[in-house]
Protein backbone atom coordinates (compact mmCIF):
# COMPACT_ATOMS: atom_id res chain seq x y z
CA UNK A 1 0.00 0.00 0.00
CA UNK A 2 1.26 3.44 -1.08
CA UNK A 3 0.86 5.76 1.66
CA UNK A 4 2.77 8.51 -0.19
CA UNK A 5 2.43 10.30 -3.98
CA UNK A 6 5.24 12.27 -5.07
CA UNK A 7 4.15 14.22 -8.47
CA UNK A 8 7.70 14.40 -10.28
CA UNK A 9 8.78 12.90 -13.89
CA UNK A 10 11.62 11.56 -13.07
CA UNK A 11 13.76 9.93 -10.27
CA UNK A 12 14.67 12.45 -7.50
CA UNK A 13 16.56 12.56 -4.12
CA UNK A 14 13.24 12.78 -2.29
CA UNK A 15 12.25 9.67 -2.85
CA UNK A 16 15.12 7.88 -0.42
CA UNK A 17 13.98 10.34 2.09
CA UNK A 18 10.65 8.29 2.31
CA UNK A 19 12.37 4.94 2.49
CA UNK A 20 14.60 5.91 5.16
CA UNK A 21 11.40 6.42 7.63
CA UNK A 22 9.44 3.64 6.36
CA UNK A 23 7.25 5.49 4.42
CA UNK A 24 5.94 3.60 1.48
CA UNK A 25 5.78 6.43 -1.60
CA UNK A 26 5.30 6.11 -5.23
CA UNK A 27 6.66 8.51 -7.57
CA UNK A 28 3.70 9.87 -10.05
CA UNK A 29 3.48 12.13 -13.33
CA UNK A 30 1.28 14.71 -13.46
CA UNK A 31 -0.94 13.59 -16.56
CA UNK A 32 -1.70 10.54 -14.01
CA UNK A 33 -3.63 12.50 -11.89
CA UNK A 34 -7.39 12.34 -11.61
CA UNK A 35 -7.40 8.97 -13.66
CA UNK A 36 -8.35 5.42 -12.10
CA UNK A 37 -5.02 3.91 -12.28
CA UNK A 38 -3.83 5.95 -9.56
CA UNK A 39 -4.62 4.38 -6.01
CA UNK A 40 -5.79 6.53 -2.59
CA UNK A 41 -2.78 7.23 -0.75
CA UNK A 42 -2.85 9.40 2.58
CA UNK A 43 -0.49 12.58 1.04
CA UNK A 44 0.83 13.88 -1.85
CA UNK A 45 3.94 15.75 -2.00
CA UNK A 46 4.84 17.99 -4.42
CA UNK A 47 8.65 19.00 -4.58
CA UNK A 48 10.34 22.24 -4.98
CA UNK A 49 11.01 23.67 -8.20
CA UNK A 50 7.37 22.32 -9.67
CA UNK A 51 6.46 25.29 -12.12
CA UNK A 52 10.16 25.59 -13.02
CA UNK A 53 10.69 23.93 -16.83
CA UNK A 54 14.37 23.71 -16.07
CA UNK A 55 13.59 20.92 -13.35
CA UNK A 56 10.26 19.65 -14.73
CA UNK A 57 7.43 19.30 -16.67
CA UNK A 58 4.71 18.30 -13.92
CA UNK A 59 2.75 22.29 -13.67
CA UNK A 60 0.72 21.73 -16.66
CA UNK A 61 -0.80 18.46 -15.29
CA UNK A 62 -0.84 20.04 -11.65
CA UNK A 63 -2.82 23.15 -12.91
CA UNK A 64 -5.30 20.58 -14.84
CA UNK A 65 -5.85 18.83 -11.84
CA UNK A 66 -7.42 21.64 -9.44
CA UNK A 67 -10.84 19.89 -8.37
CA UNK A 68 -8.61 16.35 -7.88
CA UNK A 69 -6.22 18.23 -5.32
CA UNK A 70 -9.17 19.69 -3.57
CA UNK A 71 -11.17 16.47 -3.35
CA UNK A 72 -8.23 14.66 -1.93
CA UNK A 73 -7.66 17.29 1.03
CA UNK A 74 -11.43 17.35 1.62
CA UNK A 75 -11.38 13.71 1.89
CA UNK A 76 -8.78 13.66 4.63
CA UNK A 77 -5.58 13.60 2.45
CA UNK A 78 -2.39 16.18 3.36
CA UNK A 79 -0.90 17.82 0.27
CA UNK A 80 2.61 19.04 0.93
CA UNK A 81 3.96 21.68 -1.66
CA UNK A 82 6.87 23.37 -1.86
CA UNK A 83 8.68 26.29 -3.85
CA UNK A 84 7.50 26.78 -7.26
CA UNK A 85 11.26 28.07 -7.70
CA UNK A 86 9.76 31.15 -10.47
CA UNK A 87 10.02 34.75 -9.70
CA UNK A 88 6.57 34.83 -9.06
CA UNK A 89 3.39 32.63 -8.67
CA UNK A 90 -0.31 32.50 -7.81
CA UNK A 91 -0.99 29.05 -6.91
CA UNK A 92 -4.28 29.17 -8.89
CA UNK A 93 -5.13 25.35 -8.75
CA UNK A 94 -4.86 25.39 -4.95
CA UNK A 95 -8.11 25.84 -2.98
CA UNK A 96 -6.86 28.55 -0.99
CA UNK A 97 -5.19 31.96 -2.08
CA UNK A 98 -1.59 31.73 -2.09
CA UNK A 99 0.97 33.72 -3.65
CA UNK A 100 4.79 33.35 -3.88
CA UNK A 101 7.89 35.18 -4.59
CA UNK A 102 11.36 34.28 -4.89
CA UNK A 103 13.81 35.71 -2.88
CA UNK A 104 16.65 33.18 -2.13
CA UNK A 105 18.40 33.43 1.71
CA UNK A 106 19.60 32.17 4.91
CA UNK A 107 17.56 33.19 8.06
CA UNK A 108 16.87 32.13 11.12
CA UNK A 109 13.00 31.28 11.39
CA UNK A 110 10.60 33.38 13.59
CA UNK A 111 7.90 30.74 14.76
CA UNK A 112 4.46 32.73 14.02
CA UNK A 113 2.30 30.26 16.40
CA UNK A 114 2.61 26.50 17.93
CA UNK A 115 1.19 24.14 15.25
CA UNK A 116 1.77 20.44 14.87
CA UNK A 117 3.53 21.20 11.39
CA UNK A 118 6.64 23.03 12.94
CA UNK A 119 8.38 19.75 12.86
CA UNK A 120 9.07 20.27 9.31
CA UNK A 121 12.56 21.42 10.61
CA UNK A 122 14.41 19.64 13.48
CA UNK A 123 15.87 22.72 14.98
CA UNK A 124 14.02 25.97 13.99
CA UNK A 125 16.28 28.10 16.26
CA UNK A 126 19.32 27.89 13.93
CA UNK A 127 19.57 29.37 10.19
CA UNK A 128 17.68 27.75 7.01
CA UNK A 129 17.81 27.81 3.40
CA UNK A 130 14.44 29.22 1.66
CA UNK A 131 13.80 30.06 -1.98
CA UNK A 132 11.00 32.75 -1.17
CA UNK A 133 8.02 33.83 0.45
CA UNK A 134 4.19 33.85 0.59
CA UNK A 135 3.22 37.51 -0.33
CA UNK A 136 -0.59 36.67 0.07
CA UNK A 137 -2.16 33.38 2.03
CA UNK A 138 -5.27 32.66 3.96
CA UNK A 139 -3.79 30.09 5.66
CA UNK A 140 -2.24 30.10 9.10
CA UNK A 141 1.33 30.99 8.96
CA UNK A 142 3.70 29.09 10.91
CA UNK A 143 7.21 30.11 10.08
CA UNK A 144 7.89 33.63 9.12
CA UNK A 145 11.30 34.99 7.72
CA UNK A 146 13.06 37.66 9.79
CA UNK A 147 11.84 40.31 7.54
CA UNK A 148 8.20 39.00 8.60
CA UNK A 149 7.15 37.31 5.54
CA UNK A 150 5.41 34.24 6.03
CA UNK A 151 7.40 30.91 4.97
CA UNK A 152 5.15 28.03 5.73
CA UNK A 153 1.23 27.86 6.06
CA UNK A 154 -0.93 25.45 6.77
CA UNK A 155 -4.98 25.46 5.62
CA UNK A 156 -7.11 23.09 6.91
CA UNK A 157 -9.72 22.11 4.24
CA UNK A 158 -12.85 19.36 4.68
CA UNK A 159 -10.77 16.24 6.75
CA UNK A 160 -7.17 16.80 5.21
CA UNK A 161 -5.02 20.41 4.95
CA UNK A 162 -2.71 21.94 2.54
CA UNK A 163 0.71 22.37 3.76
CA UNK A 164 3.05 24.99 1.73
CA UNK A 165 6.18 25.65 2.63
CA UNK A 166 9.39 27.93 0.84
CA UNK A 167 11.78 26.38 3.37
CA UNK A 168 14.53 24.86 0.92
CA UNK A 169 15.80 21.91 3.14
CA UNK A 170 14.73 18.10 2.83
CA UNK A 171 11.92 17.94 5.99
CA UNK A 172 12.50 15.94 9.01
CA UNK A 173 11.52 12.67 9.71
CA UNK A 174 9.54 13.38 12.17
CA UNK A 175 7.53 15.89 9.92
CA UNK A 176 7.06 12.90 7.20
CA UNK A 177 5.83 11.02 9.65
CA UNK A 178 3.47 13.18 11.30
CA UNK A 179 1.84 14.25 7.26
CA UNK A 180 1.36 10.56 7.01
CA UNK A 181 0.04 9.66 10.73
CA UNK A 182 -2.78 12.55 10.27
CA UNK A 183 -4.37 12.06 7.24
CA UNK A 184 -6.90 9.59 5.72
CA UNK A 185 -6.49 7.70 2.13
CA UNK A 186 -8.06 9.83 -0.36
CA UNK A 187 -8.42 9.48 -3.90
CA UNK A 188 -6.23 11.61 -5.99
Amino acid sequence: MTEVMLIWDNPLLFEKLFTEHGIKCQRIVSDSIGTPFIPPCKCVVIPTGFANKTYTNILPGIERNAKSFEKFVRGGGNLVVFSPVVPEYDYKWLPMELEYKQKHQVTNICKNQDHEAQCLVEDYCCEVEFDGYFSKSDGEVVFKNDEGNPLMVVKELGEGRIIATTIHEFPSGEFLKWINETAKKSKL
